[in-house]
């Protein structure tokens, strides 16, 4: 009973210090900090899975290690980038007394220099996946501030074209210039089904099975 007690006034402190608005900039640093662990690891074990047991190799061991680090990797980095930004925007508004839109982008920029600057296998997806939304959304945003004229026709096919034409290209003469995970991929597409003995490997697997 006394436990129980204690648990519900515990319960009740915390709740009522969640209410405090004066603390609310601080819990909302923490919150992010949540919510970029959680997000992260959403995002990551799954990706994780479905490549670890398509193209790598290795014990059940070695598998499940490469996708818990690489979910803790992903999950740890989002975390601590978020609680930096959000950090960071909050000390500039403290300073400035007002929210600018550059705090944002200093809050950001030193946040991934300090999170997503080492070159690994994690944070070089990151960092290209976020570069291919920027281009997109910086060409909208060209086109709706009036730099650049609003296109006759839908830019899109074009480029469809462009993107498959030159990652093709790169990945037949410099496949060394793309990301592992991507020539993996290719790997498996465009030169694997090059290969056969017989129905069992030209239908049923990629490879014949190791005797």
């Amino acid at each position: 009973m006394a436990v129980s007690n204690l648990f519900q006034t515990l319960l009740y402190t915390v709740n009522n210090l969640l209410q405090q608005h004066k603390y609310k900039t601080a819990l909302a640093v923490v919150k992010g900090f949540r919510n970029g662990a959680v997000y992260g690891a959403k995002i990551r074990a799954p990706h994780a899975l479905v490549m670890t047991f398509l193209f790598r190799s290795g014990s059940l061991r070695e598998k499940l290690k490469a996708i818990a680090q690489a979910t803790y990797t992903h999950s740890r980095n989002l975390a601590c980038f978020v609680f930096t930004y959000k950090g960071l925007q909050a000390i500039q508004k403290h300073i400035q007394g007002k929210q600018l839109q550059s705090h944002s982008f200093l809050a950001a920029c030193l946040g991934g220099w300090l999170v997503f600057g080492e070159n690994n296998n994690i944070n070089s997806q990151i960092n290209m996946y976020l570069l291919s939304r920027i281009l997109f959304a910086l060409s909208r945003l060209a086109v709706e501030k009036g730099f650049i004229p609003q296109p006759k026709r839908d830019p899109f096919p074009l480029f469809a074209t462009l993107v498959w034409g030159i990652v093709l290209w790169l990945f037949e003469y410099y496949p060394h210039t793309l990301q592992p995970s991507l020539q993996s991929s290719m790997n498996y597409l465009y030169h694997d089904s090059n290969t056969w003995h017989d129905i069992t490997d030209f239908l049923i697997y990629n490879k014949p099975k190791a005797n």
